[in-house]
């Protein structure tokens, strides 16, 4: 399923010490699973009974027999094995409920805190499970790193927002370049555009560097793995601006592979 839906935390895995990928692949599975619950929902309310269904699961009130999920079986083995802490995951939950409608975020602070509940979120879990101990010490840097890369990751995904009317760059930067979500959306006005891409994508591409500077424990490092794609999106959805709906800024397979496995060598994401 992993190697399905999130093909590059797939081979994170596999580039993880091999005692450790069991745990990171039901983590990035479980990850994987909530993500794409705006995917398999037609309204709002259904997908909010699903992360209620996963909510109770780590509150200890599972519905009927959690273990016949692979998924939730497989977390919860990782839960117990690692300690990690479930609020953190419930946290996850609440703030991906904002993916099952089409409001923006108000301003960049909201984006921020999105990101820093999700894909940092993530990436300091992976690390709990990694090395407890050096965790600790790489959190700010999980900080920024997560928020980079859920940036990145919306980059990606926004010629698919907007076939949904979603919109992911916050308010306050549509309208410092002029725009609101219909704009936006509507696509015409391809020089404002254009500017609150560079906006957005400058904000991220400043994160990753305030990561990059961050001292990250070798230690917790395959955690940072999925990061090593990030600058090259970036760096393209700003080249690309207005025409990112219509282009395809998704590196190939090999290159993302290959990011990655260089990302091993020289321990940089």
């Amino acid at each position: 399923m992993l190697r399905d839906l999130d093909r590059d935390r797939y081979l994170a895995c596999l580039l993880s010490p091999e005692d450790k990928r069991p745990a990171l692949a039901a983590l990035y599975a479980f990850n994987a699973e909530i993500a794409r619950i705006r995917d398999a929902v037609r309204e709002p309310l259904p997908g909010e009974v699903r992360m209620q269904w996963w909510r109770d699961l780590l509150e200890g009130n599972a519905h009927g027999d959690s273990q016949a999920n692979p998924v939730a079986a497989g977390l919860m083995d990782c839960v117990e094995k690692y300690r990690l802490p479930r609020p953190t995951l419930i946290n996850l939950l609440e703030a991906r409920i904002f993916d099952l409608y089409d409001d923006p975020f108000e301003d960049r602070n909201a984006l921020e805190g999105y990101a820093g509940e999700t894909a940092s979120a993530i990436i300091q879990l992976a690390s709990l499970i990694l090395d407890p101990q050096a965790a600790a010490g790489s959190a700010d840097a999980a900080g920024h790193a997560g928020v980079a890369q859920a940036m990145a990751g919306m980059m990606l995904l926004a010629p698919l927002h907007r076939r949904r009317g979603q919109v992911y760059i916050p308010v306050d930067i549509l309208s410092a370049t002029g725009l609101n979500r219909e704009a936006f959306l509507a696509g015409e006005d391809k020089d404002r555009i254009t500017a609150a891409i560079d906006i957005f994508c400058a904000i991220a591409l400043d994160h990753l560097g305030h990561a990059r500077k961050t001292k990250v424990d070798a230690a917790c490092f395959p955690a940072y793995l999925p990061m090593a794609m990030t600058e090259t999106v970036l760096k393209k959805a700003k080249k690309a601006g207005a025409s990112l709906f219509e282009d395809d800024i998704q590196p190939s397979l090999v290159r993302r592979q290959w990011l990655m496995t260089k990302s091993v060598f020289l321990k940089r994401f």
